[in-house]
């Protein structure tokens, strides 16, 4: 097999979680009943013969579960370690290569996409005042090509050479570059060319070498061929009222858009890779990409849409803010808070994938049914997993300088007074309240609430904020502490009001 021989050195640089899942956290335990009840219902109503879930939770694969079977001949049972097409899950890893060569100056996300691939010069665009793309515009899906779902799936097959003479004949645009957001398959095809031309290596063999297998990543590769008939899920569409098999597509160059194939066991490490991206701190880099390269995967396009969150609970949840990143789509939950997903459909073949970074949890799902994603069941997982209380949000630790200010705005409280305390102040904070008036609002909520103990922790919120909650004689004090942008660091804004009973 041509990319279990592609182990690099750097495959030392990073220590991949453990192929086999962990025990869970007890906080995880509790919801795992319901979320085998969640996919299991999902196999049966989408006419699904196999799938295969995950968890992963705090850097490891904490629960696994495979369903039905990953052939209808042989009857072989799904494995975590049975290999499905994960289609267009497949775009993170192009996006994440991208971006790794940008890391290492070999492109810009800014230059024009013909630097790259000079066959893109001689195109039309659609009106004289288009802007000519950019390969920050293919990431994004801001390139102005037309959505090719499904006819995007179909060119998984075609050859570098067949590529080269639609890119030098051209292709027609839907709308102007950089106006809008639309999923384009072709768009990733693209970025897949401009890896290779830039790399000097194909595609598939850049992102095996580089990112997949020093991941620890060895039964993840771009040609299924390459693995034998007995660890493949085989794909089939449900017609009919009955199960066909699709055709295995082989691999080409339409497979940076969606042609990975995987397990569960190899896709839970890049699941926990991506979220050890979170939070940012001083700890030494040791993945083969930067942590923060991986963040910026989750800026938006700057297109963000309103839509209810997939799944049963979504008709009653608050809508989400989305928006596409590079590879994945970013959406702001007012449950589940920042989440990054992404969807795959292919002839054959369904996958979903969503990662909660404030929580430092993720979850997935292959099923070998043609386009059966399982998008709600994966998000109905996760507000399983809130709704147990077990998304525990990552706490940030206390600056020097927000421990220091918020020890100064306990003892304002305690003397009743900001006077005393001016070098503790920013110049803003007496000029937005007096002297004066800060003694009058001190004393009414003493008035109210009474002396309070001022050694609870702060929780911060950045480096240079924080909340905090007092327990008082009679009730409580929640507070809002802001530093200014100042060396040293002091205080702009000091927000209190009594807790509602």
């Amino acid at each position: 097999m041509k990319f279990l021989k592609l182990i690099c050195a750097a495959t030392l640089a990073f220590t991949p979680i453990a192929s086999a899942a962990q025990p869970a956290p007890e906080r995880i335990v509790a919801a795992v009943p319901q979320i085998d009840r969640i996919f299991a219902d999902f196999q049966l109503d989408s006419h699904a013969p196999g799938l295969v879930y995950g968890i992963v939770a705090d850097g490891r694969l904490v629960h696994v579960k495979s369903l039905g079977v990953q052939d209808l001949i042989a009857r072989r049972p799904v494995t975590p370690d049975s290999l499905f097409r994960i289609a267009s899950m497949s775009k993170a890893f192009t996006a994440l290569a991208i971006l790794k060569l940008r890391d290492e100056g070999k492109l810009s996300l800014d230059a024009l996409a013909e630097t790259y691939v000079p066959e893109l010069k001689g195109w039309r665009y659609p009106t004289a005042d288009s802007p000519r793309i950019r390969v920050r515009d293919l990431l994004t899906h801001n390139g102005g090509f037309v959505t090719d779902d499904p006819w995007g799936d179909r060119q998984q097959v075609i050859s570098e050479a067949e590529f080269t003479r639609m890119l030098k004949e051209g292709v027609p645009f839907t709308r102007a570059p950089g106006t809008a957001f639309e999923y384009s398959n072709f768009g990733y095809a693209l970025l897949g060319r401009i890896i290779t031309n830039v790399s000097g290596l194909p595609y598939d063999q850049y992102i095996s070498r580089t990112i997949q297998r020093p991941l620890g990543m060895t039964s993840t590769g771009y040609e299924v061929r390459d693995w034998p008939i007995e660890r493949r899920a085989i794909g089939y569409r449900w017609e009919n009222n009955a199960w066909s098999e699709e055709p295995t597509m082989r691999h080409g160059v339409f497979g940076a858009m969606g042609g990975v194939q995987t397990s569960a066991n190899d896709y839970a490490k890049w699941i926990a890779f991506l979220l050890s991206a979170w939070p940012a701190r001083d700890d030494p880099d040791r993945g083969p990409v930067r942590r923060a390269t991986v963040r910026e995967m989750a800026q938006g396009s700057n297109y963000p849409q309103l839509r209810q969150r997939f799944g049963r609970s979504g008709a009653e949840a608050c809508r989400q803010a989305a928006t596409y990143g590079m590879g994945l789509i970013a959406a702001a939950d007012c449950e589940l808070g920042l989440t990054l997903s992404h969807g795959g459909g292919y002839p054959g073949y369904g996958s979903h994938m969503m990662l909660m970074p404030d929580h430092n949890v993720g979850i997935f799902v292959f099923s070998n049914r043609t386009y059966n994603g399982g998008s709600g069941a994966a998000w109905d997982a996760a507000v399983a997993l809130q709704r147990a209380g077990a998304l525990l949000g990552r706490k940030l630790p206390v600056a020097p300088s927000l421990a220091a200010s918020y020890a100064a705005a306990g003892s304002i409280y305690r003397a009743g007074t900001v006077a005393g305390s001016e070098k503790s102040l920013a110049m803003n904070f007496l000029m937005d309240r007096s002297v004066e008036n800060w003694a009058k609002e001190l004393a009414r909520l003493k008035s109210e609430v009474g002396a309070c103990d001022i050694s609870a922790p702060i929780n911060a919120t950045g480096a240079l904020a924080g909340t905090f909650q007092w327990r008082c004689e009679h009730g409580r004090l929640n507070g809002n502490l802001l530093l200014a942008p100042t060396n040293p660091a002091t205080i702009q804004a000091l927000r209190l009001s009594v807790a509602a009973p």
